[in-house]
């Protein structure tokens, strides 16, 4: 039977504190969308803060477990992990010749809390029955240096040891460049004799517990999904990238990389354009919010939920903006990601002081909208542009995100509502705030009836 979803074996110890270890190679198949294996080689007590214990799974237990996914599965790649002793090493590279798997070899030595997880007198195994074999080898500029003898400094050094383990025998080799000074540089080198460099921003996070098995066991998933080595090792290296960016800080010391990251993001975006259709339903078939349009028009937007929104693109706005269609508010567009500048900024702000306050809405400043505000027992709060600074004023987008702070100051805690009366050449404005674009509408529209009732002709 053909299988529906390539499957890819992971050759690994376990990680008790979930960060490392099978756990994360698991979860970095499943999100990339391969089905995971596992051949478990080791069980350790661990956590962010180290490794207390290790316990080695039999060799020929190992390779049973190879032996019995490989027979009814099928296996489309193979990574190894943590292979602590030379029986072990010898015993996967026996199982990789026999059943003719393609592998990513991670030379796992030491945990991220510097325990070893590999025995000095397996290094020798390593290069010699293992390291063959491999499909790519990704070793991290410690692991590097152990395997080649070299001191690597620069990107010249990891060019120069990649080349010497390329010699060892595999088609490809990864130097993690993770610790080198200044960005953050990985060098593959092919057997063909050509060389590729990965640069990226480096990232200081205090959560990189499991980056280099995620690493290795993406490259394996994106290799049994088709793509090129070198495809694979810059999809691998943009798959880590977000799981260090969205890391799980728990425990007392290195928190682990979050590889599903991309889902969860994925679903929040669902989730958010699913509750803008249903606010922008309610706000288009109400007949009383046309008197709330400003000149500038109206944008309602949503972000996504902490730690996702960084930016402008993690909020969803309405492209065009919200109009005045006969005396009806229409939307010009679908709801969309980063479709709002003014708005969305003003959110990315609030949410730095109260992260459930994630929605808002502009509409026209006037004294009786403010007054209505106030009565309806909104806490108000307000920032004078006149008194914006002039190095606020020099920077482009710092003017809202410092009008925010200085209305959360006014209004001694995060308000309901927040406004300015403008200044030469801006609009006056006021912004509707919530936990998602429902409420913030349902507020507009108690404002939209607040206000005719204050203007209806007495009787």
């Amino acid at each position: 039977m053909k299988s529906e979803i390539p499957s890819v074996l992971t050759i690994a110890g376990s990680d008790s504190g979930g960060g490392a270890g099978i756990e994360a190679d698991l979860k970095t198949f499943a999100s990339i969308g391969v089905h995971g294996l596992v051949a478990l080689t080791a069980v350790t007590a661990q956590n962010t803060t180290g490794v207390v214990g290790v316990h080695e799974i039999p060799p020929e237990m190992v390779g049973l477990q190879i032996e019995a996914v490989v027979n009814d599965i099928g296996v489309d790649f193979a990574k190894t992990g943590m292979l602590s002793s030379s029986a072990i090493i010898k015993e996967v590279a026996r199982s990789i010749k026999r059943f003719g798997l393609k592998v990513v070899v991670d030379p796992v030595m030491v945990a991220k809390s510097g325990a070893p997880l590999l025995r000095s007198d397996a290094v020798h195994s390593l290069k010699e029955d293992l390291i063959p074999l491999a499909e790519v080898v990704t070793p991290n500029l410690d692991e590097a240096e152990v395997l080649t003898g070299m001191k690597i400094q620069t990107v010249e050094d990891s060019i120069r040891a990649g080349k010497q383990i390329l010699s060892f025998g595999p088609r490809a080799v990864v130097v993690k460049g993770g610790h080198l000074k200044g960005d953050a540089v990985d060098v593959l080198c092919l057997s063909d004799g050509s060389v590729k460099e990965f640069r990226s921003p480096r990232v200081d996070s205090p959560t990189t517990h499991g980056t280099g098995c995620t690493f290795s066991s993406a490259i394996a998933a994106y290799l049994a999904l088709g793509l090129s080595v070198e495809d694979a090792v810059r999809e691998a290296k943009n798959f880590v990238l977000n799981a260090i960016l969205y890391g799980l800080k728990i425990g007392k010391g290195v928190g682990p990389v979050e590889p599903i990251s991309n889902l969860k993001i994925d679903a929040e975006r669902y989730r958010v354009l699913a509750r803008m259709q249903d606010a922008l339903s309610i706000l288009e078939s109400s007949e009383s919010l046309a008197q709330l349009v400003p000149e500038c028009q109206i944008n309602l937007v949503m972000a996504l939920p902490s730690p996702y929104a960084r930016n402008a693109e993690a909020v969803c706005g309405v492209p065009g903006r919200i109009t005045n269609v006969g005396g009806r508010l229409r939307a010009s567009s679908c709801p969309a990601f980063g479709a709002s500048k003014h708005v969305a900024s003003v959110v990315i702000t609030l949410m730095q002081y109260d992260p459930t306050m994630r929605s808002a809405m502009n509409i026209r400043y006037s004294k009786e909208i403010i007054s209505a505000c106030e009565k309806l027992g909104w806490t108000v709060g307000y920032y004078d542009r006149t008194k914006e600074p002039p190095e606020v004023k020099e920077k482009e987008g710092a003017t809202i995100p410092w009008g925010v702070k200085e209305a959360i100051k006014s209004a001694g805690r995060v308000p309901d509502v927040i406004y300015h009366t403008g200044d030469l050449g801006k609009e006056p404005m006021v912004v509707l705030l919530g936990r998602d674009p429902v409420e913030v509408v349902m507020r507009a529209l108690k404002l939209s009836k607040s206000l005719c009732s204050h203007q209806a002709p007495q009787v």
